[in-house]
């Protein structure tokens, strides 16, 4: 164990090194990354590894948001973009928090803006710093986002989105700007009928 915590903090210190070589040094997310870096290459309690880098980086940037404000967060992304603009405007840091319906099932206030189609509501957050994911370039129409991302990742079609929706109700949601993202993953879906279909007859 203590060689492998050895190997460990060299790997980390090798990737803090390597970081000093790119980006500069003034540059905001240089500084971060190599904070970070740095973080996970001090030597750890031996008893539980996980929840002591958890307060070190809680030491570093104080507790967790309040949860409370999370669920209203992404109980109002749903329908209500003045309420989710006056959450936002309280604690900007909490665009990308998810809620925990249960299950797995989690939920960030851009996913649920997708889901149920608010084009506002979505671009709103985007503008304020949420993480583009597929469903919501899905639902926002953007073609040649969800065509990359399914030229590397054949599979997201078929992966579920928050409460298991899916990524083509997803493009329905988004109505007439995502049409020509819902005839492209409706293609993509028949052919992968098509495919299943053969290798069961000649399988």
């Amino acid at each position: 164990m203590t060689h492998n915590r050895r190997l460990s903090r060299r790997c980390f210190l090798a990737f803090s090194s390597s970081l000093c070589a790119i980006g500069s040094a003034a540059s905001p997310v240089f500084l971060a990354q190599r904070a970070w870096a740095q973080t996970l290459s001090t030597p750890l309690a031996d008893d539980n590894p996980i929840e002591a880098m958890i307060a070190k980086m809680r030491q570093q940037k104080g507790p967790p948001l309040d949860e409370s404000l999370v669920k209203e967060l992404v109980y109002w992304a749903h329908s209500d973009l003045e309420k989710v603009k006056a959450v936002i405007g309280r604690e900007p840091r909490i665009v990308n928090c998810a809620l925990d319906w249960g299950g797995g099932d989690h939920e960030t206030a851009l996913g649920a803006a997708s889901h149920m189609g608010r084009r506002d509501i979505a671009l709103f957050l985007l503008d304020h710093n949420a993480r583009l994911d597929i469903f919501a370039a899905t639902m926002l129409g953007k073609l040649d986002v969800v065509q990359a991302a399914l030229s590397a990742w054949p599979h997201l079609l078929q992966t579920p989105g928050p409460h298991g929706i899916s990524l083509i109700k997803h493009a329905q949601a988004g109505g007439q700007e995502a049409q020509a993202v819902l005839e492209y993953l409706q293609g993509l879906n028949a052919k992968a009928q098509e495919s299943r279909a053969t290798t069961m007859m000649h399988g």
